[in-house]
């Protein structure tokens, strides 16, 4: 599918970025009540409105190449400064705050993943018995399980 101008897809990018940002706010949301079931109906929404972000982006992309400018988000400004109106020009530098926005929620979210992964790993290390170092279990039961053969070696 060719479009006619650079400027023909940035309100739905707009609009798909707006989307992403919002989903990103939930998911900070999700992250920072734990909320594992919450975080499980973000992704696949996110994903999907990502791939059609990049076809959008793509779809610019050709149209700046066929009108002779760069094919990346750098041929933008040379193309509106020649074939863009004030119209256009908003129109994209608000598709750049949305997409700093993006980037920066994207950012502290996988800050606060990082966080609950530490969480996590602190809490199953607290589950080993004490004393028996990272190969500590429990099993079934409740009860500890030994760790297995040792591999220290007695010299004497």
């Amino acid at each position: 599918m060719a479009i006619a101008s650079p400027g023909a897809t940035l309100r739905d990018e707009q609009q798909l970025i707006g989307s992403i940002v919002a989903l990103m706010k939930s998911e900070q949301q999700f992250l920072v009540s734990a909320d594992a079931d919450g975080l499980a109906t973000i992704t696949p929404k996110k994903l999907q409105l990502a791939q059609k972000a990049a076809e959008l982006s793509r779809l610019r992309h050709r149209a700046l190449g066929a009108a002779g400018f760069v094919a990346a988000e750098n041929g933008m400004e040379p193309w509106l400064a020649v074939g863009g109106n004030d119209e256009l020009r908003t129109q994209w530098n608000r598709l750049l705050d949305l997409t700093r926005e993006a980037k920066e929620l994207n950012r502290i979210n996988g800050m606060l993943v990082n966080k609950q992964m530490a969480h996590t790993q602190g809490m199953l290390n607290a589950l080993r018995p004490a004393g028996s170092g990272a190969a500590g279990v429990y099993g079934p039961g409740g009860q500890a399980m030994p760790a297995g053969p040792s591999k220290r070696y007695l010299v004497g």
